[in-house]
């Protein structure tokens, strides 16, 4: 289950809660599309054809849209994102329990048997050379498995044993960038759209020298259906590009993921400059105590999924009349 960050509830320690009346009221169509990224042509469609929203009417005949409403949103998107039609979605989210309670990507834990046996899966296809047989394990993944889980026990593990036996020479470097390339086409279709709807914004990226990013792509996908905007710059990202994106966007967080603590170590000046502006947090192998304490950040120690986890968004209260 997603939480609430430290860092959020500083940021937003200064602001005025909305009364009883404007959380219950709802808001128009136009800033819900806003709020969820989707756009009100596609919200309508979805509440005419499966019956997804159930607005209610303002004393003018205006629909007004719950929190609910929005919930039922968010997770139809996780829903697509697994590989769902948008009819069988919309079934799962229409259930019982499904959506009205509170939004979460993290479901009951499958049976780690699946998992594993997915995961073999997966390794055979991509050892082979055999996109399209990678593609519909992971398809089959997406649609018997929480993302959460297909990201924790199978993408992670998996890219994890992919650098270790590239590393010791049980398999080549065409091989790993086949692997590498295709799990990364997978995680992009799994972005789309992070960047929209409201919430924090969080700015991730690795830092000059550092190549590898696909971890941080499962984290900014998870930290994404957690409510977050994410904005991803990517690998090999110079720290001065970096600053000018952080005075642009001026976001809830920054996180940056290096592999080795020389990475932060070369920057270490501009990085105790940035925590002194805006929440800093390291992560990955080269988030050592030493460089943690040395630049005024803080660390994530666990997994990219499980500390996205930990990182939830603060719902928004819903202000009346807004949106067009």
């Amino acid at each position: 289950m997603c939480r609430v960050p430290s860092v959020v509830h500083r940021a937003n320690a200064g602001q005025t809660p909305a009364s009883d009346q404007q959380r219950h009221v709802g808001v128009r169509i136009g800033e819900l599309s806003r709020r969820v990224g989707v756009s009100t042509e596609l919200l309508r469609a979805w509440e005419r054809r499966y019956q997804l929203l159930k607005p209610a009417r303002s004393p003018k005949g205006y629909r007004l849209y719950s929190t609910q409403d929005e919930q039922r949103i968010r997770a139809m998107q996780d829903q697509l994102a697994r590989g769902m039609s948008a009819a069988e979605a919309a079934r799962v989210v229409r259930r019982p329990g499904s959506a009205d309670d509170a939004y979460s990507v993290s479901l009951p834990d499958e049976d780690p048997d699946a998992a594993m046996e997915h995961y073999r899966a997966l390794q055979e296809a991509l050892e082979a050379y055999d996109e399209s047989g990678a593609q519909l394990v992971l398809d089959r993944m997406l649609r018997e498995l929480s993302l959460t889980t297909v990201l924790r026990a199978v993408v992670m593990p998996y890219l994890a044993d992919l650098g270790d036996r590239w590393e010791d020479g049980s398999i080549d470097v065409a091989q790993e960038h086949f692997a590498s390339n295709l799990l990364r086409g997978r995680l992009a279709g799994l972005a789309l759209g992070w960047g929209q709807g409201v919430g924090p914004r969080a700015v991730i990226a690795a830092p000059e020298g550092e190549l590898h990013d696909l971890s941080l792509m499962v984290f900014g996908i998870v930290l994404n259906r957690c409510g977050w905007r994410v904005t991803f710059l990517g690998n090999n990202t110079p720290i001065s590009d970096l600053d000018s994106a952080v005075r642009h966007l001026k976001p809830a967080v920054v996180v940056l993921a290096a592999t080795s603590s020389l990475l932060f170590d070369a920057v270490a000046d501009e990085l105790r400059d940035l925590a002194g502006r805006v929440p800093l947090v390291l992560a990955g192998a080269g988030a050592t105590p030493e460089i943690v304490a040395a630049t005024g950040s803080t660390a994530l120690r666990g997994d990219p999924v499980t500390e996205a986890l930990g990182l939830r968004a603060p719902a928004q209260p819903l202000a009346a009349g807004a949106g067009s």
